[in-house]
């Protein structure tokens, strides 16, 4: 497994291949970060028989097995669960399963379900303005925005979200967010300060799913001055201690300190499928609930269809939505998805009771040909465990 760093893998190309395979696994050695911490009280998660072999032959890649497949597809590793219980697992030959990996903007999608705990506790209300849990986006895109327009990526925001963007707008706010090397003589605005520099676009709020990552930093830092508790000590002290997480986690932090909330979560494959497990069981855990069944439900259900169609992903999902930080498929299975850039993908069918999450260094940040394959072979996996 290849646990040490290589000796050109740096802060200036730890997102690009080869280098990625190591950084995503290992990136507190490159980005400062802040620990999320598991409970006390945690065991491996229990094992099935699987029906599912590395040999299995795929009809939707024609007839290739399933491990050449994973491998094709830059896997590091896939997790599957059938009713709570893991049935199969892969992992690449570089990759150490125990090790938390980054999972990019699936981060978005956590983060959401901490708003909805915090809206269950009557901390946050999602009909309020943005400016009225944070004063300092007076005068920017975020002024007249809702919390829910924020949830549902529909801020008229004036902002070009270019992964590959090496010198404009997306470059400077990965300078900000502490994720490329920058002049430590004259750094420029950290993540806040960057957040509170956007600007409208020409559209209306609520007109249009957009997606911006930079929504969802914000919407980290409002959860940090609504309840007055870092990012990372509040997801673990509300989401991964009580659901039983097996390993510490953790997030990147900018040079102030404060977490990206959009994509900078790092745990490992199996708390990230007990994760899915737990929306999978609408939000409770040892009949527990962790997160209110009604913000579950509301995320699985619910959201602006008309909003949806005028966006930019409609094509790759044609019957769906997007609610509170999740895509939903539109399928008769309910089927729900958080996805992040670089091949994260955390897939929740809750009518065959199946979890899929999968981690990945793909070179590209964004490859729609090879999404669609994987969600095809993702919906013939779950027709192996039917």
């Amino acid at each position: 497994m290849n646990s040490r760093k290589s000796s050109n893998t740096s802060l200036a190309n730890w997102r690009t291949s080869p280098h990625s395979e190591w950084a995503f696994q290992n990136l507190r050695q490159l980005i400062p970060t802040a620990e999320i911490r598991a409970g006390r009280s945690s065991s491996p998660l229990s094992v099935a028989k699987s029906s599912i072999a590395d040999s299995l032959e795929l009809a939707s890649v024609k007839g290739k097995s399933l491990g050449e497949f994973l491998t094709e597809s830059f896997t590091d590793s896939l997790v599957i669960l059938q009713r709570g219980r893991k049935v199969y697992q892969w992992n690449a030959s570089h990759c150490d399963a125990s090790l938390p990996h980054i999972v990019f903007s699936v981060s978005k999608s956590i983060t959401a379900m901490l708003v909805g705990i915090l809206v269950g506790d009557g901390t946050l209300n999602v009909t309020k303005p943005i400016l009225h849990y944070l004063p300092g986006v007076k005068g920017s895109a975020y002024e007249d925005a809702s919390l829910q327009q924020l949830l549902d990526m529909t801020v008229a925001l004036a902002f070009d979200e270019s992964y590959l963007d090496a010198g404009g707008e997306f470059a400077r706010y990965r300078d900000a967010t502490g994720w490329n090397p920058v002049d430590q003589t004259s750094p420029g605005p950290n993540l806040e300060e960057f957040l509170y520099g956007l600007k409208k676009s020409n559209s209306a709020h609520g007109d249009m799913f957009q997606y911006k990552s930079p929504n969802s930093d914000l919407l980290g830092l409002l959860i940090e001055r609504a309840t007055t508790v870092p990012y990372a000590d509040l997801l673990s002290s509300q989401i991964w201690a009580p659901m039983g997480a097996e390993t510490d986690g953790y997030v990147t932090v900018d040079r102030a300190g404060l977490a990206r909330g959009a994509g900078g979560v790092c745990v490992t494959i199996d708390d990230l499928a007990r994760f899915g497990q737990l929306i999978l069981n609408k939000g409770a855990v040892n009949n527990r609930q962790i997160i209110p069944e009604h913000w579950i439900e509301d995320t699985m259900a619910r959201g602006d269809r008309n909003a949806w169609q005028k966006g930019e992903f409609y094509n790759l999902l044609p019957q769906g939505r997007y609610r509170n930080k999740w895509y939903q498929v539109g399928d008769q299975d309910r089927l729900v998805m958080a996805l992040g850039i670089h091949g994260q993908w955390l897939y929740i069918n809750p009518v065959a009771e199946i979890v899929i999450a999968k981690m990945s260094s793909q070179p590209e940040p964004v490859d729609d040909v090879l999404d669609l394959l994987i969600m095809k072979v993702l919906q013939e996996l779950r027709d192996c465990l039917r």
